[in-house]
């Protein structure tokens, strides 16, 4: 099947894991060219989503994603913060407090609110980025103070799992994370997004409180990654 049929089934399938709820399907548009992001678009993807930045901007300039909302999905390092800060209208991966100084800053000096998810190490995996659990709550007190940034929500990826429904148990927290910030009503602070699951586990997410989905590969067909050579191989083993 081809894009269009692609996003069709896909939007089929949340419907039926979400009766009577509205989720965000956000194609995750890594490794595909501008005219395939526009297809996503053209068949009714909610918005997209970019894992690096050299590659967003490049088809931003490009016009790649006119008509959908723009989200930086990707590990964001500090130095690129000033490329990210107003062309990404959401920025789903905000982990520290640092982090969202720079963000605030610089959204400061365009005059603009930048919006973030922060982003939640829900497993405590040494090779992923984002906050422990339980450092939450001390950087929502930080942003809460902050006067160029908004948060929106919590973002996660969890696991690589083998067993269906494996990664239930984790999206069940996040969710428990996201409803008590709901209640506690910080400043600045509002959860409209609860990011979590992709292609593999998106409809699990789904059944545990998600209503934002970022989805590449069930959209798009399998990445075309290069072949690794023996020293990429070497170094992914000591990663």
């Amino acid at each position: 099947m081809g894009i269009t049929e692609n996003v069709a089934a896909i939007k089929e399938r949340l419907e039926k894991a979400a009766p009577g709820r509205r989720v965000l399907l956000v194609a995750a548009t890594k490794m595909n060219d501008a005219d395939r992001v526009r297809q996503a678009i053209a068949a009714g993807v909610d918005a997209c989503g970019e894992n690096r930045v050299q590659e967003l901007l490049e088809k931003h300039g490009q016009g790649a994603y006119t008509g959908r909302p723009l989200h930086f999905i990707g590990h964001l390092q500090k130095n690129k913060v000033r490329q990210i800060v107003g062309v990404a209208d959401l920025i789903e991966s905000a982990d520290s407090r640092d982090l969202l100084r720079r963000i605030d800053a610089r959204a400061g000096e365009l005059g603009i609110i930048q919006d973030v998810l922060l982003e939640i190490n829900i497993a405590g995996e040494e090779s992923k980025s984002g906050m422990a659990p339980e450092d939450l709550p001390g950087i929502l007190a930080y942003a809460a103070g902050l006067g160029a940034v908004r948060v929106r929500g919590l973002m996660s990826i969890p696991p690589i799992c083998e067993e269906p429904g494996g990664n239930r148990p984790f999206f069940a927290r996040m969710n428990e994370l996201f409803v008590d910030i709901a209640a506690k009503k910080y400043d600045n602070v509002s959860m409209d997004f609860l990011s979590m699951g992709m292609s593999g586990d998106f409809e699990d997410a789904i059944r545990e409180g998600a209503n934002l989905v970022r989805v590449g590969t069930a959209i798009f067909g399998a990445r075309p990654y290069p072949p690794k050579t023996d020293e990429s191989a070497s170094r992914s083993a000591r990663l």
